[in-house]
């Protein structure tokens, strides 16, 4: 990235459109290059495949994802990394030492699809990484009577929101305007949820595995900057189609005409990727 584009036109895209999309590459090398350049970000969302089904499998998983956490710990203040429960857990006594644990999150949906005997998948896990000593931003989730009790400095205490988020999976006819035919796709929802707590406003968040771009879309709704890459030219074609941004070195006519979410849709999101393969 930094040989062939340069700070100036990073810093360009960011001025004009609050989103930068990175040429296609692995989340390891947009860390490093990141790190290189010197740019600090205030978030980073982690949101690999997980290690079953879709996307395949590697034997350095846990190597793989430990790397990632320590480079994003090196440009960011807040760290969010998603998987499965069961593989999520692995990584909470393996925290790299310059992060600490602030919170195990869980995204529940009601509408699991899955026809599996048993039990039915209905939650993503979280986990919620900083830096010792970084900010939150609890105060963006309280309701108008609690503002003015905190305005005039009668608010007892500062509420927090709670650790499960529940937001329908994008499924079906549910989130329809939504689906871009990623088959692990979020709602844009449990994104924001999770910028408002650790951001304020022109405040910058990361995602080097975008896929569909749904953090660039939810960073854009809540008034934050985005820098968004992924190795696959595929997603990355999704992003700019979505967010109307050309990545880094494409010209931006090349971007317009807004998203054709049926072009890439998937067939196989309708029965329930969440729970049979996962991302």
């Amino acid at each position: 990235m930094s040989k062939v584009v340069g700070l100036e036109a990073f810093d360009a895209s960011l001025d004009a459109d609050g989103i930068v999309i990175l040429p296609p590459a692995d989340a390891r090398r947009t860390l490093e290059e990141l790190a290189s350049l010197g740019v600090e970000v205030q978030t980073t969302i982690l949101d690999p495949w997980y290690n079953k089904g879709i996307g395949g499998t590697r034997d350095d998983y846990g190597v793989f994802i430990l790397e990632l956490l320590s480079l994003a710990a090196g440009v960011s203040q807040h760290v969010f990394l998603w998987g499965f429960p069961e593989i999520i857990a692995r990584f909470v006594e393996r925290i790299p030492p310059r992060l600490e644990l602030v919170a195990w999150l869980t995204w529940y949906y009601k509408n699991s699809p899955s026809v599996i005997r048993g039990w039915r998948s209905s939650q993503n896990a979280c986990l919620h990484l900083s830096r010792p000593g970084a900010k939150l931003f609890p105060q963006h989730f309280l309701n108008g009577a609690q503002k003015e009790k905190l305005a005039q400095g009668k608010l007892r205490y500062m509420p927090g929101p709670t650790s499960v988020i529940e937001e329908p999976l994008l499924c079906g006819f549910v989130g329809k305007s939504e689906q871009m035919g990623h088959p692990a796709q979020k709602p844009v929802a449990v994104f924001q949820k999770i910028i408002l707590m650790t951001t304020k406003k022109n405040d910058l968040v990361l995602d080097p595995m975008s896929g569909a771009g749904t953090t660039g879309e939810a960073a854009k709704s809540l008034e934050r900057r985005a820098i968004l890459c992924d190795e696959s030219e595929e997603y990355t074609r999704m992003s700019e189609e979505r967010l109307g941004v050309a990545r880094l070195g494409h010209s931006k006519s090349k971007a317009k005409g807004g998203p054709d979410r049926n072009r890439h849709r998937d067939p196989a999101i309708a029965g329930g990727l969440f729970d049979r393969h996962g991302k």
